[in-house]
């Protein structure tokens, strides 16, 4: 019988590690969300809704709202990637949630009262692109081991 592998044994699964990447990456934008420089037009950066003018390297809309969820999904993938089971499923869970994401996106005016997280036209191929990665790494690397 094979047993999955976590981190008590100080081994990681293949999709412990991906949980473990994507979690740090995202603490990673969640900061960097907050750093002049990194983020342009930073004095507009509001807490939440549309009128944040703010962009993550000059390119995604953030807001304070934005950043705090990055955080959050950072600490959760950190959390989650201590099993496998736990690992996988914040990959395949995170990565529904971003498709929501984009549809979300994609269906509000950018320039409405809805858009409160707020997201713009990248912040939209963006969560496409997570969305299909999260749950591709979720599914590929989370199959359990087949018993012989």
């Amino acid at each position: 019988m094979t047993t999955p592998r976590s981190t008590t044994t100080g081994a990681r699964t293949p999709v412990q590690l991906a949980a473990l990447i994507v979690g740090v990456v995202f603490l990673l934008v969640g900061v960097l969300g907050f750093i002049p420089g990194v983020t342009t037009n930073y004095g507009s950066l509001g807490f939440a809704g549309h009128m944040s003018e703010a962009l993550l390297l000059g390119l995604f809309q953030v807001s304070v709202l934005h950043n705090i969820v990055h955080l959050l999904f950072g600490v959760a993938g950190v959390a989650l990637a201590r099993t496998p089971g736990s690992a996988r499923t914040y990959l395949i869970g995170g990565g529904v949630v971003y498709a929501v994401l984009w549809i979300y996106g994609l269906v509000i005016d950018h320039d409405g009262p809805a858009n409160f997280v707020p997201v713009n036209d990248a912040d939209n191929w963006l969560h496409l692109v997570l969305a299909v990665g999260m749950i591709g790494l979720g599914v590929a690397l989370g199959r359990r081991p087949v018993r012989t």
